[in-house]
């Protein structure tokens, strides 16, 4: 009998592994995260796993939703949202808080609490705060329940734009030059931190790139060709993340590149090419999600391109000290240099998202990279990483 077999209670033991889907979340990128589980359920081997969908509406309670993952896509451009697939509007379920037990409960006012049954592994498809940061990791790290992807350290590194760059910098990985503008720094003197911004952009040249530090779906992202726009452009950020990144316009193609564990260590995927979109500033939110604009799979790169790429993904998954799976975010410049932008500890898994078409062009279906990423996580064990 294996160790992974013994370790299991006799309940385990007889029935199919439990998967929990959490997903939605307080951050801004809620909707695509209910798109992206609406295309895990759909692609979860139900033969294989039970599951158990629980939605993590915008203000934070936790729900337990329908099983209708073709209620959870983007349909004549309204997004969906957990609070429309919630089964009860005051109902909410608990995870456990004890390693020794991981039953999960479902509650509403004035009931008995009702046993959903022991969560074998938890499938968080949350994207941005409270959720791909770290913040949901170590929850689940302290419940005892494995978790598919990144632990604390390189979830929250992920998350935040500038100490993903210190990282990478100090692992000798490229990036392109940024400066950061910190809470206290606008609050307190904001013509200070307006003058560091203009002074970088004297430096390196406008337009620069003003964003949240701790977003992702390019949301909350303003290109500002100048000083007339700066104010604007700032604020904006700060409404999804008091700290502020401004980075300098980067010439060149847009690469991306998948990372995904295997048993003998990480591997990378073909890589993918993000054309100019024409009716786009540059590519945003709406050209990603509501006017589906679409890669290139293979990107047109020589063989010496695309190994160069591939090594730097990997190199950063392994400086991050990532798990599971990673997209890596390139530029390659107009002198042949890759610089890396960032990476993305969990993905857009939508069904026009880069990373499945990344790995299915790489000969791993959807489906597949699904119950490889489930497996990953159950054979892992949770604990300092």
């Amino acid at each position: 009998m294996s160790s992974e077999t013994s370790s299991q209670s006799p309940e385990q033991q007889r029935r199919k592994p439990r998967v929990a889907v959490v997903f939605g979340g307080r951050s801004s990128e809620h909707a695509i995260s209910v798109v992206t589980a609406g295309a895990v359920l759909r692609s979860i081997d139900r033969s294989t796993y039970e599951v158990l969908p629980i939605g993590i509406t915008a203000d934070g309670r936790w729900a337990l939703t329908a099983d209708e993952p073709e209620r959870m896509a983007i349909t004549d451009r309204k997004l969906p949202n957990v609070a429309e697939l919630a089964e009860s509007a005051e109902g909410g379920v608990v995870l456990p808080v004890d390693p020794a037990n991981r039953e999960v409960v479902y509650t509403e006012p004035g009931a008995v609490p009702k046993a959903l049954g022991e969560v074998d592994v938890v499938f968080p498809v949350l994207h941005g705060p409270y959720g791909e940061d770290g913040t949901l990791q170590g929850l689940l790290e302290l419940s005892g329940v494995p978790y598919v992807g990144s632990g604390v350290l390189a979830s929250a590194v992920g998350q935040d734009k500038e100490y993903m760059k210190r990282v990478f910098t100090s692992f000798g990985l490229p990036v392109g030059p940024y400066v950061t503008i910190r809470p206290r720094e606008w609050e307190q003197d904001p013509a200070a931190a307006r003058k560091k911004i203009v002074d970088f952009a004297g430096e390196h040249g406008w337009p620069v790139f003003v964003k949240p530090a701790r977003a992702g779906s390019s949301i909350g992202i303003t290109k500002v060709d100048d000083l007339t726009g700066l104010d604007e452009a700032v604020e904006e950020a700060r409404r999804h993340d008091p700290k502020v990144l401004v980075e300098a316009l980067l010439r060149g193609r847009e690469i991306e590149c998948g990372v995904l564990e295997f048993e003998d260590g990480p591997r990378a995927s073909v890589p993918a090419e993000i054309p100019p979109v024409s009716s786009h500033d540059f590519y945003d939110f709406e050209a990603k999600y509501i006017d589906s604009a679409s890669g290139i799979v293979p990107a047109p790169l020589t063989p010496e391109q695309t190994a160069e790429v591939q090594r730097l993904a990997i190199e950063a998954f392994e400086a991050a000290s990532c798990e599971g799976l990673v997209r890596a975010d390139f530029f390659l410049t107009e002198d042949g240099t890759f610089v890396i932008n960032e990476i993305n500890t969990m993905p857009g898994f939508t069904p026009i998202s880069m990373y499945p078409r990344m790995w299915q062009e790489s000969g791993i279906s959807y489906p597949e990279l699904v119950d490889r990423l489930i497996q990953a996580a159950l054979r892992r064990s949770t604990g300092l990483r």
